[in-house]
């Protein structure tokens, strides 16, 4: 199988140099291709801070991450940048579209950023859309739309890079059960017919009901993984 994210000797430290925390301590992590994963853990465990450093947002204090065969820990900040754009997509809790953006200029908005030609960017947002079951709402504003409609807009534009894989923060947080239900249906169609890849960093339990793999952590290290439980077995 194609390894997708291969995290070795993560390590995250703060205030090294006054009362040192240890965010994330000697984790090592390896997903491949294809995979619907929940990273959980109590609050305070590293979950996000976790995410945070493979998704390229935050470096770690010892260790590297490597994604599709390239370290990102060695990228120039611009290289990291281009790094993330064109291999990454992020869902937040907190949704994240820009409010003065259509649904659909939110979605088109990473393509822009890529420089894909207008015919394309029109194409991929109106499937993505159809997609997410949206189709109606091109033209509102995240302030016309529900909690679960924004996040719907928000895995679309995930997506619209056609990224190796998606990193979600909590993604259903915020969300009644309908709407988690909606979202969770949605991203695991889009695991199974375009083999993209999911992390999740979570507390909800509807999320890791529904995954094939569950990482937990505690006090930064992995003190559980679902699939090597299984290799034992």
């Amino acid at each position: 199988m194609q390894t997708v994210i291969d995290a070795h000797n993560i390590s995250k430290v703060y205030n090294p140099d006054t009362i040192p925390v240890h965010a994330v301590n000697n984790v090592h992590l390896h997903l491949n291709r294809g995979e619907f994963t929940a990273l959980v853990g109590p609050s305070g465990s590293g979950k996000t801070t976790l995410l945070n450093i493979i998704g390229g947002l935050d470096a770690p204090s010892e260790g590297q991450v490597v994604i599709n065969g390239v370290d990102i820990s060695n990228l120039k900040p611009n290289q990291l940048i281009d790094f993330r754009l064109h291999n990454i997509g992020f869902v937040f809790q907190a949704f994240n579209l820009i409010p003065v953006l259509t649904a659909s200029e939110n979605v088109e908005f990473i393509m822009l950023l890529q420089k894909k030609p207008k015919a394309e960017r029109n194409k991929r947002v109106q499937e993505l859309l159809a997609s997410v079951g949206l189709s109606d709402k091109l033209d509102a504003r995240p302030n016309q739309l529900s909690g679960g409609q924004q996040q719907r807009v928000a895995v679309a534009r995930a997506l619209a890079s056609r990224p190796q894989f998606i990193l979600a923060d909590e993604p259903t947080a915020n969300l009644d059960s309908h709407s988690a239900a909606t979202l969770l249906d949605i991203m695991e169609k889009m695991n199974r017919e375009e083999d993209v890849t999911f992390l999740f960093s979570t507390h909800d339990q509807r999320v890791i009901d529904r995954a094939r793999r569950v990482i937990t952590l505690v006090d930064g290290r992995i003190e559980s993984d679902s699939a090597e439980t299984q290799i034992k077995h």
